[in-house]
């Protein structure tokens, strides 16, 4: 952390005072939003004005225009060239546990304690082995990995439109027999779009999981709508993403990027940021889906990630929901 000793580091104390109505568009469906807003937000945190001025303050109130803009054209592929570039850049590093994917690490304890969470609150118990997943965006396997070596697993199929990250993802598996066995851990360059529709439940999957993808597409709604039909009736789609919210632009773009840079820049935008209403909406129109359910999470320095009750409506989150069981 020696980049910190030429920072002249004090503490601000922001109040962010709202009021009135504010009008945006739903970053997954491209529907407007109206809000009647009377909020106070505080903040006090440790941090240079020196870094706080080369972000741009001022760049703040045109993101906030394009959080009203997202763009909603009928591409027909999720992936962003540019997105993959960025990831790319990363692929080396990918398994660096004190690198720049070091959060991803230290968060995948909770995605499984989520996963366990939404199979464990079903009426019926979820099959104690045989569980199919497909791994969407899987990077260089952080997840798929350790998804591929539980004993309730059958299959992993794990996907990504990089294949410098895939090339890393495929030797690092190699490192370990159980998960050369075949069909255990399947990796493909591909996007959702890419994969042949199922044609039976056999071909379906019990848990699809999008951890840290959907807050870098650019077409969200469509890209959803391409996942729905890879889950079997009774499987979870499992997610995680971060709200859209003043916290999040201080703590992912500000703090996180700029002033201890935690993340390379550039890692995020905050207009693509997604909230849990706005999920929880979208799929309350897909007929047959139901038992949505989120879980706030905060990065605790030193601690690393802890749940938080209430905090999916500022920042990181968890979000899952689960496709109707066929009638008996």
């Amino acid at each position: 952390m020696k980049y910190l000793t030429r920072l002249s580091i004090s503490t601000v104390n922001v109040s962010l005072q709202f009021g009135g109505r504010l009008s945006e568009r739903c970053p997954i469906d491209g529907s407007e939003i109206l809000h009647s807003v009377a909020v106070e937000e505080p903040f006090s945190f440790p941090l240079s004005m020196e870094a706080l001025r080369s972000t741009s303050l001022r760049n703040l109130s045109l993101l906030l225009r394009k959080a009203r803009h997202v763009r909603w054209n009928s591409t027909t592929s999720s992936v962003n060239p540019q997105e993959v570039s960025h990831f790319n850049a990363l692929a080396s590093t990918w398994w660096d546990p004190h690198g720049p994917s070091r959060l991803l690490h230290l968060m995948n304890p909770l995605r499984h304690d989520f996963i366990t969470s939404c199979l464990s609150s079903q009426a019926t118990p979820a099959p104690s082995s045989g569980l199919k997943y497909l791994d969407i965006g899987c990077g260089g396997g952080i997840f798929a990995e350790s998804a591929a070596r539980l004993p309730s697993t059958s299959s992993v199929t794990a996907i990504d439109p990089s294949s410098q990250v895939l090339a890393i993802a495929k030797a690092h598996a190699r490192q370990d027999p159980l998960l050369q066995q075949s069909g255990r851990l399947h990796y493909l360059e591909k996007s959702i779009e890419d994969l042949p529709a199922p044609e039976s439940i056999n071909e379906q999957y019990d848990v699809l999981s999008l951890f840290e993808v959907i807050e870098h597409i650019n077409t969200p709604s469509t890209f959803l709508t391409s996942c729905l039909p890879f889950v079997k009736p009774g499987g979870w789609i499992v997610m995680s993403t971060i709200a859209r919210t003043w916290t999040s632009w201080l703590t992912t773009k500000v703090v996180a990027e700029e002033v201890i840079r935690l993340v390379p820049r550039g890692t995020h935008e905050w207009n693509k940021y997604i909230n849990v209403d706005e999920l929880e909406g979208w799929f309350a129109k897909q007929q047959g889906w139901s038992g949505a359910r989120s879980m706030g999470v905060v990065y605790v320095p030193a601690l690393g990630w802890r749940e938080v009750k209430g905090s999916e409506k500022l920042g990181n989150y968890f979000f899952g929901v689960r496709k109707d069981p066929e009638p008996n």
